[in-house]
């Protein structure tokens, strides 16, 4: 964590859009000792839409405590102008869980990066519905609960991971994990499950979408981010990537390649809702990134 991480707050707001609603803000942070350094904002409509807004303050002069500033807010400039808001603090890393399966090219990235400080989380757990990769998340010192999932236990092993991650988490990764989850559990986590897949979908579904894609000879390979809803596969997309290929790629190279963008999509995706850089509106995102 650097210097500026130990004193940068980040407050996010959606509202409808009327006139002083900047002015209202950066006044409020002034008047308490805050220095904004970074701002980014969107409206729906130029005509009365809906006002986004996401900015990061400087918090070493503030002349009150963290639980003073988010009442006084609340009072002077959320509630007069109907806002969903939240601030918080880049020294407070968000708890992440992983969720994961047999493919490890996801998990393996979020570990080594979350070790080395570069990923601005803890992982306290990770949850498999096998065995086979307790070993490599084990050797970063990080829990590995192997909660087998069947067609008879489904309902049970999702109890059996809500009751591990209940307190302990404040975000939700699906790392290729290959269970659906039922809308009961994803409702404990509203907005706060991250899940990856191939951009095929609905295209080619089921086994081998890379041999299937193979064999119709696709042009562009890409991945797909986005939040869990009860819809499978429907929620809100945080982030999409894709890349060229050709006829002289082969089934098992398109793979190799669809993989490494699954990687680079989610690692981009996580890193921004960590960094709380997402607002959801509707069944859509507005991702403020640099």
């Amino acid at each position: 964590m650097t210097m500026t991480d130990a004193t940068t707050a980040r407050l996010l707001v959606t509202c409808p859009d009327k006139p002083g609603i900047i002015s209202a803000v950066s006044t409020f942070l002034f008047n308490h000792g805050a220095n904004i350094t970074d701002f980014d904002q969107h409206s729906s409509d130029a005509l009365g839409g809906t006002f986004f807004l996401r900015l990061e303050f400087q918090t070493p002069d503030l002349d009150c405590s963290r639980d003073a500033l988010r009442n006084n807010f609340a009072s002077r400039v959320a509630e007069p102008y109907g806002m969903q808001w939240q601030i918080s603090y880049a020294s407070e890393k968000k708890r992440m869980a992983v969720l994961v399966s047999k493919h490890d090219h996801v998990l393996m990235d979020l570990l080594w990066r979350t070790s080395r400080g570069d990923m601005p989380a803890v992982i306290p757990l990770v949850i498999s519905n096998h065995d086979d990769l307790r070993e490599e998340v084990e050797r970063f010192g990080i829990e590995y609960h192997h909660i087998p999932v069947t067609a008879d236990n489904k309902a049970e092993a999702e109890a059996e991971a809500l009751r591990l991650l209940e307190g302990r988490v404040d975000v939700i990764v699906l790392a290729r994990y290959m269970q659906i989850l039922s809308p009961e559990f994803v409702s404990h986590y509203p907005h706060r499950v991250i899940n990856i897949h191939h951009s095929f979908l609905p295209a080619f579904v089921g086994a081998n979408p890379y041999q299937q894609a193979h064999d119709k000879g696709v042009k562009l390979i890409g991945a797909t981010s986005h939040y869990v809803t009860a819809d499978l596969d429907q929620g809100p997309i945080i982030e999409q990537n894709v890349q060229r290929v050709s006829h002289r790629h082969s089934a098992d190279e398109l793979k190799a390649l669809g993989q490494d963008v699954e990687r680079q999509v989610m690692l981009r995706a996580v890193r921004w809702h960590l960094e709380d850089r997402v607002i959801v509106d509707g069944n859509k995102t507005v991702v403020f990134v640099k």
